[in-house]
């Protein structure tokens, strides 16, 4: 009876949730009962396609597959990686074409279904880690393509590994509510009024490479608060920024070259440089999109409603050193004795522009969240055929020196005064 109490009390949640919620819609889709619909405007790949790239293949990589289905070392598309949530971990599944433990025996119909739908060959529900509230927009050709690309692919015996989900997180069937709450099966169609570039960037970023599920609040359901699209939020320890058209919170003030170039190679000049799992994204995803998709998704984004959220974006260039006083202290002495060296004490940086600190969003952060995670985690970003590589240091420090060397980086070179704690970085860890 207490069991059945409790599963009536989570539906009785979600059902509230589910008819109080409304949204604000990144981009005009519909509903279209004829799944054989010619492509709309905006979808499939582009004309400029290099010729040594599959349909299929750049499809997967703009819809940033291979990132949550490969394991650092492990077979491409294979599962297993980890997804930790608040109720839980819940691991991406195999998506080779192995018959036992992957899609093998899925046909282009069941597959179709699991990305506009949520479900499994079987109908049961997946759960929202798994993007489908974003791939739902796709067009049916171009999900028919990535699933060919992924069927010429060697196939990997990768069973499943069981998800540890706490109860009542662990009932799948709750998860039907939900998608009748915050599933929206509608195929993207291009906006009446707006640029064939524009509604090219909109697929992009709202379908293929679904931006917002990153990017977007989760509101107390976990569902994307489109209200607030795009204004950043705490993802898995790290902060994943405000990127609208806000030119002091988000990325209006970039130029175009700059937004280009951080999508393309991971680094603009005193903006920022990708780490964590936006070096991901650029790593698996964002750098191999051709020129005219580049220039399509930063039409698009220059138009995302501004939103006044996160942390003041720092001008190019504009962070001002703070003075050597207090260089005795433990991060100062810290930051000299390991980091100097490839940082230098300016933040200019050495031999490599990755490595410059002057005029990134990450030690203008007061509470130092992505860089903490960059010390402790190291980084790594694989771009242009090179690896761009910083260590960690998390097993070599304290949560003291820790939260000592964020807060010297923040006040050094970010002008802020660092609010770090050693409690909070073993929070962290």
């Amino acid at each position: 009876m207490k069991i059945g109490r409790t599963i009536g009390r989570l539906v009785g949640v979600i059902v509230v949730v589910a008819v109080g919620f409304t949204g604000y819609a990144l981009v005009t889709v519909t509903h279209s009962g004829n799944e054989q619909a010619a492509q709309p405007v905006g979808a499939g790949a582009p004309t400029d396609l290099p010729s040594q790239m599959a349909r299929g293949e750049y499809l997967a990589r703009a819809a940033d597959c291979e990132a949550c289905h490969t394991t650092p070392g492990g077979q491409p598309f294979a599962g297993g990686v980890a997804f930790k949530l608040p109720f839980g971990t819940i691991y991406s599944s195999n998506i080779t074409a192995d018959k036992d433990t992957g899609i093998g025996n899925w046909s282009d119909e069941e597959f179709v279904r699991a990305l506009h739908a949520g479900v499994d060959r079987d109908g049961r529900p997946l759960y929202p880690a798994f993007p489908y509230t974003s791939y739902t927009a796709l067009s049916r050709d171009d999900i028919v393509a990535i699933k060919a690309y992924l069927f010429s692919l060697p196939p990997a015996h990768a069973p499943a590994r069981p998800n540890e989900l706490s109860f009542p997180y662990n009932q799948r069937w709750a998860l039907s509510l939900w998608n009748a709450a915050f599933l929206r099966k509608e195929r993207f169609q291009p906006e009446q009024g707006k640029s064939a570039a524009w509604n090219r960037g909109a697929y992009l970023a709202t379908a293929l490479g679904h931006c917002g599920e990153c990017h977007t609040p989760r509101n107390a359901a976990f569902a994307m608060d489109n209200g607030k699209a795009l204004a950043g939020t705490e993802l898995q320890g790290w902060l994943a920024y405000n990127i609208t058209a806000d030119k002091d919170h988000g990325i209006g003030a970039w130029s175009d070259q700059e937004l280009v170039d951080y999508f393309s190679k991971g680094h603009a000049a005193g903006r920022g440089t990708a780490s964590g799992p936006m070096s991901e994204v650029v790593g698996y995803s964002l750098q191999y999109l051709t020129p005219s998709d580049l220039s399509a998704l930063v039409t698009y984004l220059r138009d995302v409603k501004p939103q006044q959220s996160g942390a003041p974006v720092p001008s190019p260039m504009g962070s001002t050193v703070a003075s050597a006083a207090g260089t005795a202290s433990l991060g100062a002495q810290l930051f000299v004795g390991a980091c100097a060296g490839c940082h230098t004490q300016s933040g200019q940086g050495r031999q490599t522009d990755y490595a410059m600190l002057t005029g990134l969003r990450s030690v203008r952060d007061p509470h130092a969240t992505n860089l903490t995670q960059i010390i402790l985690n190291g980084s790594s970003l694989h771009v242009g055929g090179q690896e761009v590589f910083m260590p960690s240091f998390g097993h070599a420090y304290s949560d003291a020196e820790v939260a000592a060397l964020s807060n010297y980086v923040v006040s050094h070179f970010g002008g802020q005064q660092g609010a770090l704690s050693a409690s909070e970085v073993a929070r962290r860890r």
